[in-house]
């Protein structure tokens, strides 16, 4: 939620700025600012609405020069979008300027404290609140701006990544996080600050990421010093060379990222397996499970935490997991997992599953899982993310950025990751046969290929989604490793297009939802040959009767579906366990050109932010 980017160094600093807000911008796009210190004072400008607006906004109202600056593009959680309440945020002097990522979750009790005092608030926001905490700090206490911002901090409760400078000492700024992602660029005589290290790739390969309750002085020609916020101590800076390059945050030629990103699952599969699948030798390499396998072979269950897409790729595991490797599955969605008090013992493992590494209230599953003495494996994309850090062991999926909202590779990329997974300790526990297991690996490394003639249905799905375009609900049905998938696809849909969406088991359907059904709803039905064919046909036959429209995702060749359905589109034949690889494929297609047919913002759909950062 919410992106932030600063720069202090010898460059403009509103290029830099502007162009990294702009790569943030899928973190959160209801209002954008920017405040540049031009050597004598403060220049700040700030609107409801997305980037391009504040760049217009800017040409009108401020000049840009300067060499230090923070910028900020929002996601609201206190107070509605709009220009007063968009970031940065002054300090009642004017001397502090803030921008913040997080909530402040006590923050009615301290902007009671300092109105009393009396300080006045012009926004709803709880950023005001706390840079304004920040300098009844530094007044009273007679300190400098780092000093003040740790005190201010260890008086917050909630969440944040900060950026902060004050124009009367303008050589440094200031930055901390607790829950929210922040990482600092290191270049040559210049410093870098953003929520991801998109905004400055093209300038540095070398970056820190800072962890919880860590905060770090950035001045101009010194090195960075990084302290905890509790402790007052310092801490050694690890710096880390950047995996991204620019043409991966780019479009490519494509017209969205969703669409790229779509296109990318036959690299980002291969990717993924590249270096652990070894067909010839029948081995899977993973250093996550090799150096933790009695941990997994001796887990009395396997608890999968995730939210969201991840969640749906969790659910697949368990249908893996319990069918090659016997081994029993909960999955959790992570909202709700530390609330309900689970069941948490010595012998399980906890798989957390975020495609940012970032998703708070999966970090919060992970910490409960961790002090109940669970060991915690972590599946996500983003190297050196607070997951990353804080499982115990884990896998990354090497997606590559995924900057579209609606997360499509990912979703393909986590299923590959736990399928290596689960065929491993299949192969370790014996529950699997020599010869089903080497079909699986021979399978798994044809997925790449099967996913390009998957996508060569693109057409055939534009034409289907013009048809159904205006259809104001959709049913998605599945069984077995499929039911997932239609959750998945319904999602996807609802994200995109605003069109009101649900998944169900295909065997669910009479026990409810078949009461919507009639001539004008879709109903998209996964139905490949690999199980439970007989009885989805056989839900094929209950719509067709009650005059649903119907749209099967069918294996090649498919003759029954084919005969019942009002359109099939086609996807390569695997083994069950794989087929998800391919059936999501249509589903997203789907769900982009309905919402590009309806002209919806396919990557920044509304209320939406790419990485979940706070509760």
């Amino acid at each position: 939620m919410c992106g932030i980017v600063g720069y202090i160094g010898h460059r403009e600093a509103y290029p830099i700025i502007m162009k990294g807000l702009k790569r943030l911008e899928y973190r959160g796009y209801d209002s954008a600012g920017i405040a540049l210190f031009d050597g004598n004072d403060i220049k700040l400008s700030k609107t409801k609405g997305k980037v391009s607006d504040l760049e217009s906004r800017v040409s009108q109202e401020i000049t840009t020069e300067g060499s230090l600056g923070i910028g900020h593009t929002r996601w609201a959680t206190h107070g509605v979008p709009n220009d007063i309440n968009s970031h940065p945020h002054y300090s009642n002097s004017g001397n502090l300027v803030i921008i913040h990522n997080g909530i402040i979750e006590n923050y009615e009790s301290l902007r009671t404290e300092l109105t009393k005092r009396g300080y006045s608030f012009t926004s709803d926001t709880d950023t005001e609140v706390l840079v304004n905490l920040i300098e009844d700090v530094k007044k009273n206490e007679d300190t400098k701006l780092g000093k003040a911002v740790q005190i201010a901090l260890n008086q917050v409760v909630g969440a944040y990544a900060i950026a902060v400078f004050d124009k009367t000492k303008p050589n440094e700024i200031v930055v901390a996080r607790l829950g929210s992602p922040l990482a600092i660029g290191i270049g040559d005589d210049e410093f870098f600050v953003a929520s991801d290290a998109s905004p400055f790739i093209e300038y540095t390969k070398n970056a820190i990421y800072l962890e919880d309750e860590q905060m770090a002085i950035i001045r101009r020609g010194k090195d960075v010093k990084i302290r905890k916020i509790k402790s007052d101590t310092l801490v050694d800076p690890y710096v880390q060379e950047l995996q991204i390059n620019l043409e991966q945050i780019e479009k490519g030629g494509y017209d969205h990222f969703m669409l790229k990103e779509i296109y990318e699952q036959p690299s980002a599969i291969k990717d993924t397996y590249r270096g652990r699948l070894r067909v010839k030798s029948g081995i899977i390499k993973m250093a996550g499970i090799d150096d933790n396998l009695d941990k997994f072979l001796k887990a009395n269950r396997i608890i999968v935490v995730a939210c969201g897409t991840s969640w749906h790729a969790g659910l697949v595991s368990e249908y893996i997991f319990e069918d090659l490797a016997r081994i029993p599955v909960e999955v959790e969605y992570a909202s709700e997992f530390r609330y309900r008090n689970p069941v948490i013992n010595k012998g399980d493992v906890v798989i957390a599953i975020s495609q940012s590494g970032e998703t708070a209230d999966t970090l919060a599953a992970i910490k409960l899982a961790k002090s109940r003495g669970a060991f915690v494996f972590g599946v996500c994309n983003v190297v050196g993310s607070s997951i990353a850090r804080e499982t115990d062991a884990g896998a990354y999926t090497h997606a590559g950025p995924e900057i579209g909202v609606a997360s499509t590779k990912a979703f393909t990329t986590q299923i590959t990751v736990l399928t290596l997974i689960a065929l491993k300790l299949a192969k370790e526990k014996g529950t699997i046969t020599q010869s089903a297991y080497q079909s699986h690996l021979e399978e798994l490394s044809l997925i790449p290929e099967k996913v390009e003639t998957a996508l060569k249905s693109d057409a055939h799905v534009q034409m289907i989604s013009d048809i159904y375009k205006d259809a104001r609900n959709f049913l998605y049905l599945g069984r077995g490793y499929n039911f997932p998938v239609a959750l998945e696809g319904a999602l996807k849909l609802k994200e995109i297009s605003y069109i009101h969406a649900e998944g169900y088991p295909a065997a669910e359907m009479k026990h409810g939802p078949i009461a919507l059904i009639d001539e004008n709803m879709p109903i998209v039905v996964i139905a490949t040959r690999k199980g439970h064919y007989d009885k989805v046909v056989s839900n094929i036959e209950e719509i067709k009767s009650r005059s649903g429209k119907i749209i099967g995702i069918v294996t090649e060749g498919d003759v029954s579906v084919k005969k019942l359905a009002d359109h099939v589109i086609e996807v390569p034949e695997t083994l069950e366990s794989l087929t998800p690889l391919l059936t999501t494929i249509p589903l997203q297609l789907l769900s982009y050109h309905i919402a590009v047919m309806l002209d919806k913002n396919v990557d920044q759909p509304r209320n939406l932010a790419k990485s979940v950062t706070v509760e």
